[in-house]
């Protein structure tokens, strides 16, 4: 299973942006996607979660009602809706996939197998 983020860029706080995470690979169904983040100089911080189905989202309260996960079973194709973007939302952004959703609710780097490179997401005051 391969992920691949798309989507980053450089914005002013209050705007919004849209990051993408495509899945691909010989058995690229049925995964939890995660969503993880990293400012330079501190640890990886977690984002949230979206279900296999889509029908369940979870958020880390830091950015709960600002961001929203979605995904495209079709298109293999997982989205992060990033709005009132923030300062401290600046980070590089990076999805992660588990077969698993019990342990996406753990929340750390290693209940996810698979990882993409991650895309930068620079906001500006």
């Amino acid at each position: 299973v391969q992920l691949e983020e798309s989507g980053g860029g450089l914005v002013q706080a209050g705007d919004s942006l849209s990051l993408s995470c495509v899945i691909s690979g010989p058995q690229a169904e049925g995964y939890t996607i995660g969503w993880f983040r990293q400012a330079p100089g501190k640890e990886r911080e977690y984002v949230g979660f979206i279900s296999w189905t889509g029908e369940i989202t979870y958020y880390v309260d830091s950015v709960k009602g600002r961001f929203t996960l979605s995904r495209d079973r079709a298109r293999k194709t997982v989205f992060l809706l990033m709005n009132n973007l923030k300062v401290e939302d600046t980070a590089a952004y990076f999805c992660a996939a588990t077969t698993l959703m019990s342990r996406a609710y753990g929340g750390t780097s290693r209940d996810f197998d698979y990882w993409g490179q991650g895309t930068q997401v620079t906001v500006s005051s």
